[in-house]
């Protein structure tokens, strides 16, 4: 609970994956990526409930063999938060407060999650996520990177798989300019979750293939916070590799 609100997190995790297929399951260090994610929400003391929301019954065995829970969810799911909806309409579970943790992201940490949440009692916005300044040119043009741009308030206006915003009269340069990529983990209200059921995908949706952009252009606010720290989420073989010594350091930096 944060802020005396019952917050439960889901962590949406299906078994195809155009990039990495069955990514879910492959082992790091000897355990499957699911269960690196789940332990790492499990550190996150201010979660009342913790949920792996799949469309795949061999990720369900996998998850009842590392004793966690999940719920089955429909396999018409396009995203993660296709699978909220789902479980907030049908009132499966009830809270105040809904994290969408995907399942590919076993590095976020409970600082981060505080750093989502530290303003949901305060703010009229009922969706946030968050940004990290970009500083490699490489990262910047990766089309696997969402960037995101924002109002004063530090509300979303647009995300893009393209380098934004254009600096017409000057050279590009991450190390002068400040641009942000979006950090693809989001909270929400149930009154949110209930809205964006009736959404249809939007046209610029379609374009990016970001589902964030159908919550903005049906006039949805995303309030956003900014975090330091990289988050590495788990998209391509090469993904596997850095995981495993990252994990490797972190263990060495604990002893």
């Amino acid at each position: 609970m944060i802020h005396n609100k019952y917050t439960i997190c889901i962590i949406p995790a299906r078994l195809n994956s155009t990039r990495l297929p069955n990514k879910m399951l492959l082992p790091i260090l000897n355990k499957p990526l699911i269960q690196w994610t789940w332990e790492a929400a499990c550190k996150v003391k201010i979660f009342d409930k913790i949920i792996i929301a799949t469309d795949s019954n061999e990720i369900a065995q996998t998850v009842k063999l590392f004793g966690g829970n999940f719920i089955l969810t429909s396999p018409e799911c396009k995203s993660g938060t296709d699978r909220l909806v789902e479980i907030a309409t049908k009132n499966l579970f009830t809270a105040d407060i809904w994290v969408d943790w995907q399942g590919d992201e076993p590095f976020i940490t409970e600082s981060i999650i505080y750093t989502l949440l530290q303003s949901c009692h305060t703010d009229k916005e009922n969706i946030w996520t968050l940004k990290k300044r970009i500083y490699k040119t490489e990262e910047l043009y990766s089309p696997n990177t969402a960037k995101i741009v924002c109002d004063i308030y530090n509300n979303a206006l647009y995300f893009s798989r393209s380098p934004i915003p254009y600096y017409r009269d000057q050279e590009i340069n991450p190390l002068i300019q400040i641009y942000y990529k979006h950090v693809g983990i989001y909270a929400y209200t149930t009154e949110a979750l209930k809205k964006i059921a009736l959404l249809q995908e939007s046209q610029l949706e379609q374009a990016e293939k970001l589902e964030q952009l159908r919550f903005l252009q049906h006039g949805f606010k995303i309030k956003t916070h900014e975090i330091n720290q990289d988050v590495k989420g788990i998209d391509i073989p090469e993904d596997i590799t850095l995981a495993e010594n990252l994990i490797k350091i972190q263990k060495e930096l604990t002893l």
